[in-house]
């Protein structure tokens, strides 16, 4: 009988990187110095400035300068990251029954939405171009 296992962060970045590789030339083009990280979940000192109690309610986040605020001036900087956070997105992958691969493209592409400073509507598109 085979045996079935939560998908590792190997599995979760391999599935992030599929869908960097599926957005418009345009977007990928920016992302190129992005940072990308799986982790198990945000740290104590995340969720404290993010205002969440409870470590399972991040699935993602972005942290860096969105790239219409950045400067020549900026250097020494820590490079634009996109962190997702395995355990939430197993978590809420579990709850809802999404596709894993679903969800964890639109938590991505969310990030990426913020690191070009989009709207809510302009992610959504993005969302149905990487498709």
């Amino acid at each position: 009988m085979a045996e079935t296992f939560a998908p590792d962060a190997a599995t979760i970045e391999r599935l992030a990187r599929a869908t960097l590789a599926r957005l418009p030339a345009a977007f990928r083009a920016h992302l190129g110095e992005i940072v990308l990280r799986v982790e198990e979940f945000a740290d104590e000192d995340v969720l404290a400035e993010m205002g969440f109690e409870d470590a399972f309610e991040l699935t993602g986040l972005y942290t860096g300068r969105p790239v219409g605020e950045k400067s020549v001036m900026d250097h020494g900087a820590m490079p634009d990251m996109i962190h997702l956070y395995r355990r939430p997105l197993i978590d809420e992958w579990a709850e809802t029954g999404v596709a894993l691969e679903a969800l964890v493209a639109h938590v991505l592409i969310h990030e990426v939405g913020h690191h070009f400073g989009l709207s809510d509507a302009d992610m959504h598109a993005l969302e149905e171009a990487a498709a």
